[in-house]
């Protein structure tokens, strides 16, 4: 884990891709943080960042944000103004900051989407790739360090960039985001992008936008993680009562999803996630399921068959039945923070 308060080996200049630009989200406040601790940091927007924005961004050390300006006819042929937004304009975006910057080290959230610009934005540069990590920061010659859980959660590998620039997609809760020593001011600069000769179009035929509960996190960017599987049979009203407790999103194994009871599995064709703390409530294990939360820090299960694969790798069992765990636990919480 990068320490925040340390001082880098090298001069280095570190981009942070900003999206969407009108929030700073947790993830992006621990990429800042990172860049700090690896050499200046500086942010790339894909559109104008708010007032409120560039505030936190100067909090967190951030003098500079290099805000992309596509040519309005290559955006209409890609699409449209939502194609600022697409993996090819990302990756444009990203290799022309590189280019105007000399910047040494690109940092990008670990969504679908970023790892795809991030692949494309590598490749048009020549620039080391490291996706997932978990774990950034240097060797004793100066050279990017990149740790990462790969097979599903298996091994735990130590990748060493030698290229003079690294570009990496960094998974969420890799470290606790921490404001600059002092405040700056923050200055918002141009960046002129071309996109590459058959940049790919889309075509929005329709769009349904499904808001994520009032108070609760995303389930990728969460620290805190409730899943629930087969042993609710159905009913996801205890997990849902207990992630309330703890602050937490709410996810689901395959099965349950497949069964129609809750609408996102975590997993390995599903979401991954790397929690600070993973409770997971009547899921047997299943190596599908393993390699979408293993990466997590702490890890409860609550399960009422004692002999439950989950159990092997889980810090904190519990053989009980979830229905009558879960609102104990639930009930406690509460009861603690009210005292």
């Amino acid at each position: 884990m990068t320490e925040p308060t340390r001082v880098p080996t090298r001069n280095r200049t570190v981009l942070v891709l900003l999206d969407p630009a009108t929030e700073v989200r947790s993830s992006a406040l621990e990429l800042l943080t990172i860049g700090r601790g690896l050499g200046r940091v500086e942010a790339v927007t894909l559109e104008a960042p708010t007032v409120e924005v560039l505030a936190q961004l100067g909090a967190y050390g951030v003098e500079t944000v290099h805000q992309a300006e596509v040519p309005t006819d290559a955006l209409r042929a890609a699409g449209g103004d939502a194609a600022r937004h697409l993996p090819s304009v990302v990756a444009a975006t990203l290799a022309s900051a590189v280019r105007r910057t000399d910047a040494d080290v690109v940092l990008a959230p670990a969504t679908f989407g970023a790892k795809e610009a991030a692949a494309l934005a590598a490749h048009a540069l020549g620039a080391g790739l490291v996706i997932d990590a978990a774990v950034v920061g240097e060797d004793e010659d100066g050279r990017v360090v990149a740790g990462k859980r790969v097979f599903a959660g298996a091994w735990d590998t130590r990748c060493v960039v030698s290229a003079d620039v690294a570009v990496l997609t960094v998974r969420a809760n890799a470290v606790v985001p921490e404001p600059a020593a002092a405040p700056v001011a923050t200055d918002v600069e141009a960046l002129p992008v071309v996109l590459p000769a058959g940049t790919s179009g889309v075509v929005v035929t329709s769009r349904e936008v499904k808001e994520r509960t009032p108070g609760r996190p995303s389930l990728e960017e969460a620290a805190v993680v409730v899943a629930g599987g087969r042993g609710t049979s159905g009913d996801f009203g205890p997990v849902v009562e207990f992630a309330d407790a703890v602050g937490a999103a709410v996810g689901a194994s395959r099965d349950a999803v497949f069964e129609g009871w809750f609408d996102r599995y975590i997993g390995q064709t599903g979401v991954t996630i790397a929690p600070r703390l993973y409770v997971g409530a009547g899921i047997s294990g299943a190596p599908h399921h393993r390699g979408g939360m293993q990466a997590s820090q702490v890890i409860v299960a609550v399960n009422s068959d004692p002999e439950a694969p989950i159990f092997e790798i889980c810090d904190f069992a519990v053989v009980g039945d979830l229905a009558d765990v879960l609102p104990q636990a639930a009930a406690a919480i509460r009861a603690h923070r009210e005292g």
